[in-house]
């Protein structure tokens, strides 16, 4: 059986249609079409039905689908184990939230890039919860993402990089003198109450009885200052990282006690490549301990 069959087999469940597994595989939809027939015939049964332009896969299709992942992560595991340097072989399937990969990673990608130029890293980029679910299921070999509000699994790594204290976020001309005055009079954009730091940001408040004039509500601390820096309003954000151009807003510190995020690195501690991680974060850190 060759795996690039089962590879693609996968994807096109994963995407529902051969025309976007082609296009992600960078193959024509009558390859794809071709490595599927390959691949029932070597299985002996049908494994998608077609229903128009979209696939789904049959009832044999499916008892098979998780038992094709777990082959390909030890094919892939098999792989990275089988290098005569140092490190174990690529790809290193990383994760990261969006405000990781614009504020943390390229300094670090930089430097990594220069010193193992044969080492490829897949990145995707997501929000916390589900880098959190993919670690632990084994999709990725790590993530950069935000400690969450729970003990993590004694089965996984976590390193620090950043930690990043609430702040309340105005347009560039706004002058502040109370931070708390402000909020109470100013329309409020409120971070998403479901990730980590709008959760933080809306138990400031409620612990100092305030209640703003509440105009959006939104995930994404990027797309939030941008709104600010619109004069659309204020909005209580951690200090987030950033590199190159951002959105001109000012950052004014809280009154204490004032909550803190932190931003780090999760990896399974026995993974094939974990020692890829492992260098990967010591490079992070150092690059941490360089901006501050």
């Amino acid at each position: 059986m060759d795996s690039r069959f089962l590879q693609t087999y996968v994807h096109v469940v994963e995407l529902g249609s051969i025309a976007q597994a082609a296009r992600h595989l960078g193959l024509t939809p009558a390859t794809v079409q071709q490595r599927l027939r390959a691949l029932e015939a070597d299985m002996g049964s049908a494994l998608i039905a077609r229903s128009g332009r979209t696939v789904k896969p049959t009832a044999a299709g499916t008892r098979i689908l998780e038992r094709a992942r777990n082959v390909l992560r030890d094919l892939r595991d098999l792989r990275s184990a089988a290098t005569e340097s140092d490190l174990p072989a690529g790809p290193l399937r990383l994760g990261a939230t969006p405000t990781a990969l614009t504020g943390i990673m390229p300094p670090v990608l930089r430097t990594w890039a220069a010193r193992y130029p044969h080492i490829e890293i897949y990145i995707e980029p997501a929000p916390t919860t589900l880098l959190y679910s993919k670690v632990l299921a084994g999709e990725l070999d790590g993530a950069l993402l935000v400690h969450p509000l729970f003990a993590l699994p004694k089965s996984c790594v976590w390193r620090d990089l950043r930690r990043e204290p609430l702040v309340l976020v105005t347009p560039a001309d706004m002058a502040v003198r109370d931070p708390l005055a402000v909020i109470a009079r100013e329309p409020y954009i409120r971070y998403d109450r479901s990730v980590v730091g709008g959760r933080m940001a809306d138990d400031y408040l409620r612990a100092r009885d305030l209640r703003p004039h509440v105009r959006f509500e939104l995930d994404g601390i990027d797309s939030i200052a941008k709104l600010v820096s619109e004069g659309l309003g204020v909005a209580l954000l951690p200090d987030w990282a950033t590199t190159g151009a951002s959105a001109p807003v000012r950052r004014w510190p809280l009154p204490a006690p004032c909550p803190v995020r932190t931003v780090g690195a999760l990896w399974p501690r026995s993974g094939v490549r974990s020692e890829l991680m492992r260098v990967f974060v010591e490079l992070a850190q150092s690059q941490a301990a360089a901006d501050r």
